[in-house]
């Protein structure tokens, strides 16, 4: 528990009681106090013995009221005087700040439950139980977000999501490192991936229009209860990696629309140089130049229609015939036969994984 949270209160309080009041730690030194010159000082309370039972307790001049787990006390408050004005007063404080403490780790908890939740830090047991403990419904659907932040920035990213959401019992929002921000979301039975999308594009856009943060997110599958929760996590980190390398413009990008790139991510990269080498002749992908790229990326974006790619490349039909033709050559691969076509834009797109280098999880 933080001593600048009870100190806060108890600053707070102080105009209002006309006595010195504060809190004493286990060990009998004071935390906390209205006179902060006395903060340090040691108390000669002996805070197990004589305030187990949890009761008002006048000792030197002083009036204590523990607070913290019943029979375990975790520190006392002490109000000046022996009188019953104070040990009211000790009995109102130690219930504000009984409260604030209540909440304050009962939030720290749940944060710090699920982020071990999706770090698979915890026995599926172990969260059984802690899901009752916490309250937690098991049975709702639920995804992982993982907001990736391209940039440090003077603004907590964290504060600033956890205000989008602020209903903290379905939301969490936790903090992972210095980069990665998790959003575990709770879901509706009617919310689909594109739902999480327009959630997703919400976010980066109030990041970056209203704090100048850039980001990018990775959205995981759905999953229908917390136990399946570290396989989403992991699905949006796989999701912003494969991003990284196949899809560098999106600031979205979602586990399940990853198509081929998903796969060939998850091969070995030796597998993927064995690839290329059967399929082209010796070093042929590598001596293909920039034009003749674009042109092959524009044939496949307009479905291998020769007069649309033509028309869209302002050239004469012959010129990317030709074009075409010299591929072929180069290559083995005629682009205008399907098989050829989808063994070709295999190959491009595992050179570029190859030449990523990415990081696996």
């Amino acid at each position: 528990m933080s001593n600048r949270l009870f100190q806060g209160i108890i600053h707070q309080m102080k105009d209002a009681i006309d006595r010195t009041i504060g809190v004493v730690d286990a060990n009998g030194t004071i935390i906390c106090c209205s006179d902060l010159r006395r903060i340090g000082e040691a108390d000669p309370i002996k805070l197990k013995e004589d305030l187990s039972n949890f009761e008002v307790k006048v000792f030197a001049g002083k009036t204590y009221m523990p607070i913290g787990v019943q029979m375990h006390p975790d520190a006392a408050v002490f109000v000046d005087g022996d009188d019953e004005i104070a040990a009211n007063y000790a009995r109102l404080i130690a219930v504000s700040l009984n409260g604030i403490k209540q909440y304050y780790d009962e939030k720290y908890d749940r944060n710090n439950f699920i982020k071990n939740v999706i770090l698979d830090n915890i026995l599926p047991g172990d969260i059984y139980l802690k899901t009752r403990e916490f309250g937690f419904n098991n049975e709702v659907a639920r995804s992982v977000l993982l907001i990736r932040l391209k940039e440090r920035s003077d603004v907590s990213a964290t504060d600033s999501i956890q205000k989008l959401f602020p209903d903290k019992q379905k939301d969490l929002v936790i903090n992972i490192n210095e980069t990665d921000i998790a959003l575990v979301k709770e879901l509706r039975p009617d919310n689909e991936l594109k739902d999480l999308e327009k959630l997703a594009r919400s976010i980066v856009d109030t990041l970056h229009t209203e704090y100048f943060i850039n980001a990018i997110v990775g959205i995981g599958s759905i999953v229908g209860s917390l136990k399946d929760l570290p396989r989403s996590f992991k699905e949006s980190q796989i999701a912003l990696e494969v991003g990284k390398v196949f899809d560098t413009e999106k600031t979205i990008v979602t586990y399940e629309n990853l198509g081929i790139a998903r796969l060939i991510y998850q091969l070995p990269t030796t597998l993927c140089e064995m690839f290329l080498k059967e399929i082209f002749k010796k070093g042929s992908i590598v001596g293909l130049d920039h034009e003749t790229l674009f042109t092959i990326q524009k044939f496949f974006e307009n479905n291998l229609n020769v007069s649309e790619t033509s028309r869209k490349l302002f050239v004469h039909r012959n010129t990317l015939v030709y074009r075409l033709e010299k591929i072929k050559k180069l290559t083995g691969l005629d682009l205008r036969e399907f098989d050829d076509a989808i063994v070709f834009k295999v190959a491009l797109m595992v050179k570029k994984y190859l030449d990523a280098k990415p990081v696996k999880y």
